[in-house]
């Protein structure tokens, strides 16, 4: 038994070529009976040009995918002077923590800041929404259920809007902020 030198496996004695590989074996190799012709040169691929310098900004401007962000439209945080908004923040919380009276101490001490009378606004929108949901309870049973009702999900966006003034945003108040009244 023979071996292929080119991969090693076992081939019967005579055979001229490797059964696993195709490789000539030995001498027996057989010499060509005519001459093999040159191939055709094949059409190698062209690059891709690329954009000169001078045009290179045009170049990734145009073909650049467009970039879209979401807006917040209740968010107007950028509307106010980020010094106004730091100086102002603790008056803006005591609108939520303490009501009424938090709405005033806010209108006395900060009145010429804009981002404490938006905070003012939105506290007051929130407790109008209190007072009306107090007439509620003229209706027995039912309506002290939808008072109930109302009323704690009035607090859980006063919790809201507490935050929103603390974190130095100035976002509408959920559900009443968009409330026509005290623009």
């Amino acid at each position: 038994m023979a071996f292929c030198t080119k991969c090693g496996a076992q081939v019967p004695d005579g055979t001229a070529f490797c059964t696993s590989c195709g490789a000539a074996i030995g001498a027996a190799a057989p010499a060509p009976e005519q001459p093999v012709q040159a191939a055709a040169p094949q059409p190698q691929p062209q690059p891709i040009p690329q954009p000169q310098p001078q045009y290179q900004q045009q170049y990734q401007q145009a073909y650049q995918q467009p970039q879209y962000q979401a807006v917040d439209i209740k968010d107007h945080t950028a509307e106010f002077d980020p010094h106004d908004i730091s100086d102002n923040k603790v008056f803006a919380m005591c609108c939520y923590l303490l009501s009424v009276l938090g709405v005033i101490i806010a209108l006395l001490a900060s009145n010429e800041s804009k981002f404490a009378r938006f905070h003012v606004r939105q506290a007051l929108k929130i407790q109008v929404c209190e007072v009306l949901s107090a007439f509620l309870c003229i209706i027995p049973i039912l309506g002290w259920i939808a008072f109930g009702v109302i009323e704690l999900i009035l607090f859980v966006v006063t919790i809201i809007s507490f935050f929103n003034a603390a974190g130095g945003k100035a976002k509408d108040a959920p559900i009443v902020g968009g409330l026509s009244f005290l623009k």
